[in-house]
């Protein structure tokens, strides 16, 4: 039997090939993408590999790569969470206003992060019985908690919050994990993502919740028939969403060195053009968080290249901008999974 005479023998076999083939294929584009950027910014840049540039990315990247951990699983089941940037700026507030309270750190980190658990809980348990409105109901579960956090702030005089700032003392700790460690070579806070990168890709495609969130993204439908739990696969997502959004606000306190309410404004646009540009799909069932980390080094160093050059805050945010278009019509061509059977 010849080769072409199996795969007419197998159509399985041909179309798991080409299912194989267009996983791959947004890795490899991606990761040529960033290699380019990199000779790029290599010859137009001075300095561009200089230990203190290649340091401050990796440190940029951790706190992005983070925050796209809970963007990339809200897409992989077909949601998107829009209250990411205000997670991290209630988070980043909120931990200031508890230590200059007298709570201490590790305590106030603790409860922030139950918090915010709790939030992402409400989020996904809305957005699933809302048949996945996820985008409107994250707005504005992230806008009212960024408003009630700021009010709470607010309401205490002299050690409230003026102008979305509230200073405090930060602990060295805090501050000491995103700088460069000497023994080390690199931020502590690096090292953490990833060793959270790590966990989750090997979550993704060795454990049962993540082969869960895969069929769920692909057809949810077929994932109730076959009695996968929906709901709290939607809960558990956005949970993690909001706490890996409420861990980033942490590490830029130390990062910054005061509380900003805003500090998470970047966070809305960049968490989904990273998972865009990596080939993970926003409609579910496609993608994973290592495509979301070659999108997150793409960005990181587009960013770079784009204000070594000397463009101002605009012009980067505009180029930034317009890198969706091409990026969504480039992957829009793959089927989406529910397609292919």
């Amino acid at each position: 039997m010849t080769a072409i005479d199996a795969g007419r023998a197998h159509p399985n076999r041909r179309l798991s090939l080409g299912m194989a083939v267009m996983q791959y294929k947004s890795t490899v584009l991606a990761a040529v993408a960033l290699a380019a950027l990199i000779a790029y910014g290599a010859a137009t840049i001075d300095g561009f590999w200089s230990l203190v540039n290649l340091r401050s990315n990796l440190v940029f990247a951790s706190f992005l790569g983070m925050a796209t951990i809970g963007q990339t699983l809200c897409a992989l089941i077909g949601g998107l969470d829009i209250s990411i940037p205000f997670v991290v700026g209630a988070a980043n507030v909120g931990l200031v206003k508890l230590m200059n309270e007298g709570v201490p750190s590790v305590p106030g980190i603790l409860v922030v992060l139950a918090l915010a658990a709790a939030i992402g809980a409400l989020s996904g348990f809305v957005s699933h019985r809302l048949r996945g409105q996820s985008l409107v109901v994250t707005l504005g579960v992230g806008n009212a908690v960024l408003g009630i956090v700021q009010i709470l702030v607010s309401g205490s005089g002299n050690a409230g919050i003026s102008g979305g700032t509230i200073e405090g003392q930060i602990p060295d700790w805090i501050q000491n994990f995103a700088v460069a460690d000497k023994a080390i070579g690199v931020a502590p806070a690096v090292l953490l993502w990833a060793a959270l990168a790590a966990l989750i890709i090997f979550m993704l495609r060795q454990s049962w919740v993540g082969r869960s969130i895969y069929a769920l993204g692909g057809n949810q439908s077929a994932a109730e028939r076959v009695l996968l739990p929906n709901e709290r696969l939607w809960i558990l997502v956005f949970s993690l969403s909001a706490v890996m959004a409420a861990m980033t606000g942490v590490l830029l306190l130390g990062y910054t060195g005061s509380g900003y309410a805003g500090v998470g404004d970047p966070y809305l646009f960049t968490t989904i053009a990273a998972v865009l540009i990596g080939g993970t799909s926003l409609v579910g069932g496609r993608g994973g968080y290592g495509q979301s980390v070659l999108g997150v080094l793409i960005l990181t160093v587009l960013q770079t290249i784009l204000a070594g050059n000397d463009l101002s805050s605009a012009a980067q945010e505009a180029i930034l901008g317009a890198l969706i278009i091409p990026t969504i019509a480039l992957y829009a061509r793959s089927p989406h999974p529910r397609m292919q059977i």
